[in-house]
């Protein structure tokens, strides 16, 4: 996928959070992460748009070192929560749209270029989010096969590759992943103390067949592995559900 449309999908996604988000409420329940509600949410998805447009409009080169909300500055009321939102999230596609191609900036992942890197990252940043917002609702929207494969990709050949310590297995342990909607496949191993994924087709210690959207959001952690067609020992999911930790300053 290219810049433009990972800043289409950001824009979608977005719109769609910010909709969630107003129809539940404020103090909904947020199902997906335990222990936040809307509003928990919302902080966090605006702050981050704020923190990451920060990067690419300014032309920052170095890591910001602070905390999230000392980023933000003050945290709206909850009836200007949505508006907050959405006015971050439009200052995020806008900065994505009309950048120079060639800006430079910090990045944390490789990409064809900052500018690239983050219109990807933003993209899943807020789709995975908008899974959060909208599972306050009950349902959830699919995600296309080829963003959710994107999406995939940038989990296993992005975070999760990274070096990693205390990885809570004494042995390599192998699971594969395969998209019914797109032919896609990938290998991920875990060992004690690195993980490893390709785009290989081999057999595994744990196999799941589902839909790339399926096989993201339960990548990410936001649904359990039941419906999906499995076999073979289901500790693999737990050890990379348990090794795989997202944090905001990644």
């Amino acid at each position: 996928m290219d810049i433009d449309e990972h800043v289409a999908q950001l824009r979608r996604d977005g719109e769609f959070l910010a909709t969630a988000a107003e129809t539940a409420g404020p103090d909904a329940e947020v199902a997906t992460c335990p222990g936040w509600k809307i509003r928990d949410l919302v902080h966090h998805v605006g702050g981050i748009h704020r923190w990451a447009t920060g990067y690419v409009a300014e032309r920052r080169t170095e890591r910001i070192d602070a905390r999230l909300a000392e980023v933000v500055g003050a945290w709206p009321d909850d009836r200007a929560l949505v508006m907050w939102f959405r006015d971050g999230h439009a200052r995020l596609v806008e900065t994505l749209e009309t950048s120079d191609p060639a800006v430079a900036c910090w990045s944390f992942l490789p990409a064809p270029s900052p500018l690239a890197f983050w219109a990807r990252r933003q993209a899943h940043e807020t789709a995975i989010h908008r899974v959060d917002a909208e599972s306050a609702l009950g349902s959830i929207t699919p995600f296309d096969p080829a963003f959710a494969a994107d999406g995939i990709d940038e989990m296993l050949f992005g975070f999760a590759v990274r070096p990693r310590r205390d990885i809570p297995t004494t042995s390599q342990q192998t699971m594969a992943l395969h998209a019914s909607d797109g032919g896609r496949s990938w290998l991920v191993t875990i060992g004690p103390d690195r993980v490893q994924s390709s785009s290989d087709d081999g057999e595994a210690d744990f196999d799941i067949g589902a839909s790339a959207s399926d096989l993201y959001t339960l990548l990410w952690n936001r649904r359990p592995v039941d419906g999906l067609a499995v076999t073979g020992d289901p500790k693999v999911l737990a050890l990379w559900q348990e090794t795989i930790r997202i944090r905001w300053v990644e």
